[in-house]
């Protein structure tokens, strides 16, 4: 007899079973005992969390033949619960959307679907990967989805929600499939190595459901790999030689080298990651997120919901989270994204991967800019904070004495041109003394004719604001064309 994998062998087969899906399981049960059976239903998750378990499971509950009508508690005994569970019973259709496509395919399905069930009390169709469907074969299912004979179900799965048109969503009851808790696949794992006989220790467990990333049946088969190798008793030394470590003890290595500023331990640490099988473009993807969950808790406090880790890994990744502030994180993420995007199309990925991290880690320090700026004002000789631009030049660098710009020339050094040496020496000491003006000597500035008359040249009316008056000495360094007398 040849070898049953523990993925098939050990699936869910009645509502009890389900890990991680309770909500779901508790909905399907009470809407079979009140008689509320929708007519369609959408499951949409990553791949591995139970949506074709569940789909299966609750043909058996329509169609169990050990019962009067449908039952939350299949007998998983009877001819009708044994084929479906093995997708081979001739009342439960199991299609492939990704093979079955085009019009054709649902017209078929349309024209079969008229026909009552041959042994059972419903046609259950349970379509997989349904977002693969044609926008003509969607269109063809919309009548049938809508209003479809009493004695049909439709169950739809698929990985991509978003590809699934509106139209089609709206006919159908849509519950959405979360990633698996860490903590509930070890425990599941735990389960069939005790119906195996199989000892294992607990470390390798809790490995094998942090690689699984939420996904039941990448667990098993995981697991299924190790006792390939070793069917008597798994420790943590056979799993560092045939699986390798979750991506976020790799991500979790390199943010530490680089909280402790070494250039150096980041690097092998980045080594260590890649030489595990990893792309540099899939590992930048674990360590943005993994970065992206240290700021939500660093932000959010450490019982934040934002962040789906297991309850034993948030202790190690709070005490992580404190090693840089807020600022930081968000510094940290651009950059990495920023890497991630040019290692896709860079045939010196691995270079640009390096010299991002040594970038990181030889950053002593990350402040915020309003800090920066308090620091320089405390000093002795800060500069004054910057002004925020406008169109127009600020009043106070349009001095006494000197020629307001044009429209044309604003912005130019020769627009402002002194009128004689005295004037020039008076401009250079007045702006070696700068003065705090008070709001309300401000507004007696403002009022007076001689600056209003300035700031109607700055803001682009060509006046004469030099004294009526001629200056009895000539002008030192200013050359005045033929024909324009003193004023102008």
């Amino acid at each position: 007899m040849s070898y049953r994998v523990l993925a098939r062998t050990y699936r869910s087969n009645t509502f009890e079973e389900i890990v991680g899906q309770e909500p779901i399981a508790t909905t399907l049960t009470n809407a079979i005992s009140s008689g509320r059976v929708h007519h369609g239903y959408l499951f949409t998750g990553t791949r591995g969390v139970g949506k074709t378990s569940m789909a299966r499971i609750l043909a058996k509950a329509l169609n169990c033949s050990a019962a009067d009508s449908p039952t939350i508690k299949p007998c998983c005994k009877c001819e009708s619960c044994l084929t479906t569970a093995e997708g081979e019973d001739v009342d439960v259709v199991e299609i492939d959307a990704a093979s079955n496509t085009g019009v054709d395919n649902i017209r078929e399905l349309r024209s079969n679907a008229a026909f009552r069930p041959a042994r059972s009390r419903f046609k259950v169709y349970i379509i997989d990967e349904v977002h693969m469907l044609s926008t003509g074969a969607f269109n063809a299912l919309l009548k049938t989805l809508e209003e479809p004979p009493p004695h049909v179900k439709f169950v739809l799965a698929t990985t991509e929600p978003e590809k699934v048109p509106a139209t089609i969503q709206s006919r159908c009851q849509r519950f959405d499939f979360r990633a698996i808790d860490a903590t509930a696949i070890a425990s599941h794992l735990q389960r069939i190595l005790d119906a195996e006989k199989i000892e294992a220790e607990e470390a390798v467990l809790r490995r094998i459901a942090r690689l699984a990333n939420g996904s039941m049946r990448d667990a098993v088969s995981l697991l299924d790999k190790l006792l390939s190798y070793e069917a008597n008793h798994l420790t943590s030394q056979i799993a560092d030689e045939v699986i390798p470590p979750p991506h976020d003890e790799l991500a979790s290595a390199v943010v530490e080298a680089v909280a402790d500023r070494d250039p150096a331990a980041a690097l092998q640490a980045l080594d260590h990651a890649l030489q595990s099988g990893r792309t540099v473009e899939r590992f930048c993807d674990h360590l943005v997120e993994h970065v992206r969950t240290l700021m939500l808790l660093k932000v959010c406090g450490w019982e934040t919901d934002l962040v789906d880790v297991a309850a034993g890994v948030r202790p190690g990744l709070v005490e992580q989270a404190g090693h840089f502030d807020a600022p930081t994180y968000v510094y940290m993420i651009a950059l990495l994204e920023e890497l991630r995007r040019n290692v896709k199309f860079s045939g010196a990925a691995r270079a640009l991967a390096d010299a991002a991290v040594v970038r990181l880690a030889m950053s002593s320090q990350f402040s915020d800019i309003n800090q920066l700026i308090d620091e320089l004002d405390d000093g002795e000789d800060a500069p004054p904070p910057a002004r925020k631009k406008t169109n127009s030049a600020p009043i106070e660098d349009v001095l006494p004495g000197m020629e307001p710009p044009t429209k044309r020339d604003r912005g130019s050094t020769s627009a402002r041109r002194p009128t004689s040496g005295k004037a020039n020496t008076a401009n250079l000491a007045a702006r070696s003394q700068p003065t705090q003006v008070a709001s309300a000597d401000r507004e007696r500035v403002e009022r007076d004719p001689f600056v209003q008359r300035v700031k109607e040249a700055v803001e682009g009316t060509l006046r004469d604001v030099r004294p009526a008056k001629r200056v009895s000495e000539p002008d030192v360094g200013v050359n005045v064309p033929e024909g324009m007398d003193d004023n102008g």
